[in-house]
């Protein structure tokens, strides 16, 4: 069964983060918060996709669903203030 470490795992390996927090239990569903400076100057839907592109194959026969939030590192700092 897929873990939540797992899935934060395969994220952190294709794509440059400064943080990520992955939850699920269930083996299928998740909620990611993301945070990459390669987000800047990308949409929403741009980001999700550089997401999915880390994910590859897994998103089709491994994860279910995966809700995410996305953000660049000063939306981050900025969130976090």
């Amino acid at each position: 069964m897929l873990t939540a470490e797992n899935v934060k795992t395969y994220i952190e390996s294709s794509l440059p983060c400064e943080h990520v927090l992955v939850e699920g239990d269930d083996g299928v569903h998740f909620h990611a918060l993301i945070v990459s400076s390669e987000f800047k100057g990308k949409n929403v839907v741009q980001q999700h996709q550089l997401v999915y592109k880390s994910l590859g194959g897994r998103m089709k026969q491994e994860i279910h669903a995966l809700s995410m939030k996305t953000l660049t590192p000063e939306q981050w700092t900025a969130a976090s203030q």
